[in-house]
């Protein structure tokens, strides 16, 4: 072990979300002690790392997962639970993927941006996940510019078979789904799921660990040791791999000379009410969940027991709220007048990475150490597509691992110092641009 390492931090608990409130199980998996050997070690047990797990295991490969709290402890286990067909960064993709896809690359993306729902769907089923699994999902025009892309966007989709998944809405047709005035439209979408992540992740792994994974809690990864057989080092042990992945995404500290100035945190703010009882189905009679159309959006969907979970408001200069609650309350009440004053029990904060084209980081830190990260707030579904495509790549097939990791990222530099003040900027921006439209 190298002399030069730092003690490990004591790993928190969770967050006090309506998530961990509401898990179907805890887990309970050992700190690494000692010396473990695996075909793969992957290190960070959110979805990227124990999707790419239960991929690898499947194919009959060794797996180790390490993992600095718990799994599912960062944004897996906090976020909207919304699994929709929007890729953060597509256009981004397209523009650069053109040149070695040719006119390919527009159908490789339309199939990408579907599928994660094929994926958790199928899992989800063959392990007997209990995640509050449903589908159905509003994108909602909040004026007429919004309602003109939905327009594009719903041809699109047409154009490409989803004619029975898809309808588009008027003003009054989203009154016919939502007790809302806010809308002057939306695309309704069957194909689109959400579900309580938390539980989706833990499941996950414990399917994992079924098919013979290891996996390894509160055991912060302190160094990665390159070299022909590559280690992952903690405090208390050592796994030794032919290959490891870095799947922590924002929430680790390793390779920083290598992954510097790549990826930022934003920080999203969630709420739950109190349950609503028969509310909950006057509000929102077909159980959907819905987001609108701004680039700073808001978004919202009912829980398992009926309350309103809504999220929104991104702060991206990198630091929590200090009242969650207080800034999403205003964006509840105007979304549904009806619920004023209403108690909220659960409020929490979820770290998003964020990349500066949001093109999704895939790439080698060297010949058989692997990264992927950077969801762009999108991760639910993006995660599970990447652990497909991480998991193929560690087994032989390139392709479409390098057709990511071909793209261009811009790298700020000193990126500690000026990343976040210029997404922050960026969205101010953007903000603008909204406003003006």
């Amino acid at each position: 072990m190298n002399a030069a390492l730092k003690p490990a931090t004591p790993a928190p608990e969770r967050a006090k979300s309506y998530y961990s409130a509401s898990l179907n199980e805890e887990t309970g998996y050992p700190t690494l002690q000692g010396e473990v050997n695996v075909d793969i070690a992957i290190i960070g047990g959110g979805f990227t790392g124990v999707a790419t797990a239960v991929e690898l295991a499947e194919r009959g490969y060794k797996v180790a997962i390490v993992e600095t709290n718990k799994v599912g402890w960062g944004a897996s286990g906090r976020n909207g639970g919304q699994v929709t067909g929007s890729l953060s960064g597509d256009a981004a993709m397209s523009k650069q993927m053109r040149q070695w896809l040719g006119d390919d690359v527009d159908d490789f993306i339309w199939h990408l941006r579907w599928r994660g729902h094929e994926i958790i769907k199928s899992r989800v089923e063959k392990y007997g996940i209990q995640c509050d699994l449903k589908f159905g999902h509003l994108h909602a025009a909040m004026k007429q510019s919004h309602l003109d892309e939905l327009k594009t966007s719903f041809d699109d989709a047409k154009r490409r078979g989803m004619g029975d998944e898809i309808t588009l809405l008027d003003g009054a047709g989203v009154r016919a789904h939502l007790e809302s005035d806010l809308y002057c439209g939306a695309i309704k979408n069957t194909r689109n799921m959400h579900l309580h992540p938390l539980n989706l992740c833990i499941g996950e792994a414990k399917a994992a660990a079924s098919l013979g994974a290891l996996i390894f809690e509160h055991s912060e990864v302190l160094d990665i040791i390159h070299g022909p057989r590559p280690a992952v080092v903690t405090s208390g042990g050592r796994i030794n791999a032919a290959q490891v992945m870095l799947a922590g995404d924002v929430y680790h500290k390793l390779e920083r000379k290598k992954l510097k100035g790549m990826i930022f945190p934003a920080m999203g703010g969630i709420v739950t009410t109190k349950p609503l009882g028969e509310m909950a189905k006057r509000l929102n009679p077909q159980d959907l969940a819905v987001y609108d159309c701004r680039f700073v959006l808001d978004y919202y969907r009912m829980t398992g027991d009926g309350r309103l979970l809504f999220g929104g408001g991104a702060n991206y200069s990198g630091r929590d709220s200090r009242d969650i609650a207080g800034e999403l309350r205003p964006c509840i009440e105007r979304t549904f007048p009806a619920l004023k004053g209403v108690d909220i029990e659960f409020q929490w904060s979820c770290a998003m990475g964020i990349v500066m084209n949001r093109i999704p980081q895939l790439g080698k830190l060297s010949e058989n150490v692997w990264y992927c990260q950077g969801y762009s707030g999108h991760g639910v579904a993006t995660t599970h597509i990447m652990g497909e495509i991480m998991a193929t790549a560690m087994t032989g097939d390139l392709e479409k691992f390098d057709t990511f990791a071909q793209c261009k990222h811009i790298r700020v530099p000193m990126g500690d110092v000026f990343g976040n003040p210029m997404l922050a900027a960026g969205m101010w921006y953007y903000q603008l641009m909204e406003k003006l439209r």
